[in-house]
């Protein structure tokens, strides 16, 4: 199922996903984050069954506290 150590091949075979609440509208440029794995699973939510990046927790954690302290500023039209 791990087509090498960053990514999963079938995003599919892995438990979990959600979208944040904050994905709305019909844009459809969303991602999908699966809870109760030991790294972080990441995928496109227009393809469930595609691969899905994975990170280590301490480095999600770190990501997600850089957007919540807004350490990438507004996002661009």
């Amino acid at each position: 199922m791990v087509s090498s150590e960053h990514t999963v091949s079938d995003s599919s075979m892995l438990t979990g996903w959600y979208k944040s609440s904050y994905s709305g509208g019909g844009q459809g440029n969303c991602l999908e984050v699966a809870r109760g794995h030991a790294h972080i699973p990441v995928r496109d939510s227009k393809r469930p069954s595609g691969p899905a990046l994975i990170f280590p927790s301490v480095s999600w954690s770190a990501f997600v506290s850089a957007v919540r302290g807004g350490e990438f500023g507004e996002p661009t039209a």
